[in-house]
Formats: structure tokens, C-alpha cells, sequence
């Protein structure tokens, strides 16, 4: 997850890609470019969940007419979050992309999560194609001047996101 600070900064320095939409019951934050959207940040208030905002906010991306991307943790039976948020972008059409891995490495903590890539695409959309557009995510948006707001730098993008030919995924 980033900073505030380094969301803001991407608001006021990359605001012709990065892109919020604020409302009384939620926060979705993107990135579009002129291929792809990647969303960053998507939160319903708990008293808005189950009314179809969420859905809605998805439509109004989807209507873009191009692929959408996002990263989830992987699902915890253990924690019904990852559940349920799973469970909605499925039914929204999402799928995970099985052979683009993604290594996020907190700095804070030194701690690497591993995330899913998760998309929607109007076309058929190769898995390949996610992987370059997440590639293009992670060195313009997720290590945007890091050195700078954390005294150090994420891991090189051939660390962080990587891609398995979709015959070896399988396997």
C-alpha cells in the first residue's frame, strides 16, 4: 500500500494518468493511460457495502473500452475479506492472471508481499500483454520518485513483476 504522501504526489505530479473519484461512501483511485486502466485503490464504506457502488464504480471504467488491471492479496480463507474481495471482481468478470507474478517489497517493513494481477479486458487480452502493461504500472507509478519519499529504492521491475509462459504456469 503507498503513503498518503506518495498518493498525493501522484495526484499533483502524474495527473494527467493518475486519477481520483471521491464520494460520500468511496475512494477509488487509478491510472489510465492510453491503453489500460490500473486501479490502485478502491474502498466502499462498510454502510455502503451490498448496494451495487462498487459494481458501478467498475462499470464506469469498464465503459472505457480497455483493459482493466488491479492486484489483490491472495485469498485467506482465514480473513473472509480476501474472500468476499475475491469473490466480487470473479463476478465481475475479472480474471487472474496465472502467469504474471508480482513481488511487492514494503520498505517500511522490508517485508514482500505476493499479490495476484487480477484484469477485465473488452478484447482477449493475452496474459503477455497484462504483464508488459503491470511492468509499465510498477516503474511509473508504484516506485515514482520512492527514493525520494522513503530514502531508498523498491526492488528493479524484473524483480517485482515477473511472467511465466502460460504452458509452464499451468504446470
Amino acid at each position: 500500500m503507498k503513503s498518503k504522501e506518495h498518493m498525493e504526489l501522484l495526484l499533483k505530479e502524474k495527473a494527467d494518468i493518475y486519477h481520483k473519484d471521491e464520494g460520500e461512501n468511496h475512494v477509488i483511485m487509478y491510472v489510465e493511460t492510453d491503453d489500460f486502466v490500473f486501479v490502485d485503490y478502491l474502498f466502499v464504506s462498510k454502510d455502503a457495502r451490498g448496494q451495487g457502488l462498487g459494481k458501478k464504480l467498475l462499470d464506469k471504467l469498464k465503459r472505457k473500452n480497455k483493459p482493466i488491471i488491479l492486484e489483490v492479496e491472495p485469498v485467506d480463507y482465514e480473513d473472509t475479506d480476501t474472500v468476499k474481495r475475491n469473490r466480487f471482481y470473479s463476478r465481475e468478470g475479472f480474471t487472474h492472471a496465472q502467469s504474471v507474478g508480482y513481488r511487492k517489497k514494503s520498505l517500511a517493513t522490508n517485508k514482500v508481499n505476493e499479490l495476484e494481477i487480477l484484469y477485465w479486458s473488452p478484447t482477449d487480452e493475452t496474459e503477455h500483454s497484462i504483464y508488459e502493461k503491470m511492468k509499465h504500472t510498477y516503474e511509473t507509478i508504484h516506485t515514482y520518485k520512492d527514493k525520494d519519499l522513503y530514502g531508498e529504492s523498491y526492488d528493479a521491475v524484473d524483480q517485482a513483476v515477473t511472467y511465466q509462459k502460460e504452458d509452464e504456469a499451468i504446470k
